[in-house]
């Protein structure tokens, strides 16, 4: 199946955008009337998110979401072929003078991203900075052949894949080393049960945080960006690069995290159809336990 996905891919990406979105026309329709998938869970996610919204509403926001995951699926796909050039003209960087300047004090940066706009095209950044390594921290997939075929997509302009568990020796050994770089981290991902250390309301909903980025930023002392993405129009995006800590031994304990959640709150209810809606986010719920302490319980 593998082979056959990577071959069919492989050819049609040859196709411009304009030609492909006809594809993923046809795959809106597929996905959200016939296969109708994860749609319980996005209409869920959305009725939580958004209370205050009429049904209608809501329905508009999940059509919306799927016209674009299906748009999203071929832009992915055709990073196969894209050369800077194309990549260049349809994704445009606001205020990336910001980490020339951290460059320049001699200090690596870490990003802060998230499941909105194109996040696979965020990678293209990396050309930039040619002698600056942009290290993805990522989570591999359990089918070998679709793991590297991610792999190679999201590696396309330079930027380099680091897995999950080796983020921290990697940090420790390149700052020895003298090399500066940038660690791009997907940050609104639900964490597991037992690395939950901070709850926050998001989207009117008491929400675990993922603050792995927060405690080597704080540890480092690396100043914090978030990448945010604005899409323009179909196959066009801006991606700016907002300063969430310059100096992040000076903030408060969760303070880094809790500013990025506020950014990409504010990101999402502006245009709720780019996020990622399928999403099983709030799978885990804190509970009361009989001696008034907190757990959390994963439904």
């Amino acid at each position: 199946m593998y082979y056959v996905f990577y071959a069919f891919a492989w050819l049609i990406t040859w196709l411009p955008l304009r030609v492909l979105y006809l594809l993923s026309d046809f795959c809106y329709v597929l996905l959200y009337y016939v296969v109708g998938y994860r749609k319980q869970v996005t209409r869920m996610n959305l009725a939580h998110s958004f209370p205050d919204k009429s049904e209608k509403e809501r329905r508009t926001i999940e059509r919306r979401f799927y016209r674009y995951f299906c748009d999203l699926f071929v832009e992915t796909l055709k990073l196969m072929h894209m050369s800077e050039k194309q990549m260049n003209r349809r994704m445009k960087y606001v205020n990336g003078e910001v980490i020339a300047e951290q460059y320049a004090r001699g200090r690596s940066v870490m990003l802060m991203t998230s499941h909105y706009g194109n996040w696979e095209w965020t990678s293209s950044f990396s050309q930039f900075y040619p002698d600056k390594p942009v290290y993805q921290v990522y989570r591999r997939l359990k089918n070998k052949g679709f793991d590297r075929f991610m792999y190679d997509l999201r590696t396309r302009f330079g930027a380099r894949n680091i897995e999950k568990h080796d983020v921290l020796r990697a940090m420790v050994r390149l700052k020895r080393d003298g090399q500066l770089c940038m660690f791009g981290m997907l940050s609104d991902q639900t964490p597991s049960p037992a690395n939950i250390h901070y709850w926050t309301e998001f989207l009117h909903q008491d929400t675990p945080v993922l603050t792995g980025t927060e405690q080597l930023a704080r540890k480092f002392d690396y100043p914090v960006f978030y990448i945010s993405v604005t899409r323009l129009k179909r196959g066009y995006y801006q991606c700016e690069l907002i300063p969430i800590a310059l100096e992040p031994k000076e903030m408060q304990e969760f303070e880094i995290t809790e500013r990025y959640s506020r950014m990409l709150e504010q990101v999402i209810e502006r245009a709720p159809q780019y996020w990622l809606w399928t999403h099983k986010r709030w799978k885990h719920k804190r509970e009361k336990s009989g001696n008034g302490t907190e757990k959390e319980k994963c439904l």
